[in-house]
């Protein structure tokens, strides 16, 4: 049974591994390995896969074979979720808010948890249960850099990794953050380089987004 403060450990290990978790919505699971490698060779090891395809658990299972890589599954929503996410072979969990059935499932599965976030009130609420390493989502959305600094004035405590909007472009403004340790992007695996099977490409806008810095 995992504590949520063991999971907050664990997870802001995960998130300080690169400033960027690729956020990956795969629909072909023969993609999924020589993905991961791409990713991890550019710099990218933690690799968040998100459960918004049928092949995503299959996705999940290849990609845990790929040496150097952490995966994790996305869009965690129910306790079902995360008991199959951890069958195919998940190492930890991100899903866009949290709810106490879900955090009792990560709880009770061994499976450090990136919970969402978007107010105060919600970072509060999972700071009272012992999380301190959270999802920001959605980032741009819920006011960008400017909210997260901001809830980090009066909550220090709780550290952030934002998703959902995050860009090259913004990237900065999120990583020179102090409540802010890395941050999810989906622009590092674009899916017409997927299709293309244009793995050296991808390796190059990981090793980029490897280099990002606030």
């Amino acid at each position: 049974m995992m504590t949520p403060q063991d999971a907050s450990a664990a997870a802001l290990r995960i998130a300080q591994m690169a400033p960027i978790i690729p956020v990956l919505v795969v629909d072909d699971a023969t993609h999924a390995a020589p993905l991961a490698r791409a990713l991890v060779a550019g710099g990218l090891p933690a690799l968040e896969v998100t459960l918004r395809t049928p092949a995503a658990l299959e996705v999940i299972r290849e990609m845990a074979g790929v040496a150097g890589g952490v995966v994790g599954a996305g869009t965690l929503l129910t306790p079902a979720d995360v008991k199959a996410a951890k069958d195919a072979g998940a190492q930890f969990g991100v899903s866009p808010g949290a709810t106490d059935r879900l955090l009792d499932a990560c709880e009770e599965a061994d499976l450090p948890l990136l919970p969402g976030a978007a107010t105060a009130s919600e970072a509060m609420r999972l700071l009272e249960r012992g999380y301190t390493m959270l999802k920001f989502f959605p980032a741009e959305a819920s006011g960008g850099a400017a909210a997260i600094k901001a809830i980090g004035a009066p909550i220090p405590q709780v550290m952030f990794c934002p998703t959902g909007g995050v860009s090259p472009a913004n990237a900065a403004d999120y990583l020179s953050l102090t409540n802010v340790v890395c941050a999810g992007g989906s622009w590092v695996a674009p899916k017409d380089m997927v299709l293309a099977g244009d793995w050296d490409g991808i390796t190059e806008l990981a090793r980029a987004a490897s280099q990002l810095k606030g």
